[in-house]
């Protein structure tokens, strides 16, 4: 029988690291502080912090507690995270996620979204891709 590998006891668990990003990425989406968040849960921004680096788990009570005020199921904490499998495509996911994480990528997210018409939204697309030097045909 076959042990699964983890991280040491001072290295955040791939898993814990994952659900973190995720609250702090639809905190940030909904702009909320994690002073705002910590005081709804009844901890410090220090606590919201530890778990949004995955340095401390969410305990399942304390995650549906998150859920309920960020307004999404517990579920969605764990949307995309994926098994051994798929650690190569994760790579790319984790530049993603630490991209729509930031102020940036929050800001730019939110102006994307608001443009309604399809064609823009493909020639704004093109036009980065050009300005990077790529040409991302998903």
């Amino acid at each position: 029988m076959k042990v699964a590998t983890v991280a040491g006891p001072k290295e955040p668990q791939p898993i814990d690291r994952h659900v973190g990003a995720r609250i702090r990425h639809k905190r940030m989406m909904l702009g909320i502080s994690q002073e705002a968040l910590g005081d709804a849960l009844g901890v410090t921004f220090q606590q919201v912090q530890k778990y949004e680096k995955g340095m401390n788990r969410v305990g399942a009570s304390r995650l549906q507690a998150i859920a309920n005020f960020l307004e999404v199921p517990v579920s969605y904490f764990f949307d995309g995270a994926g098994g051994q499998s798929q650690r190569a495509h994760s790579a790319g996911k984790d530049q993603v996620l630490d991209l729509i994480a930031t102020r940036e990528g929050i800001r730019l997210n939110r102006a994307f979204a608001a443009i309604k018409d399809a064609r823009v939204r493909a020639k704004i697309v093109s036009m980065l891709e050009a300005l990077a030097g790529t040409n991302d045909d998903d």
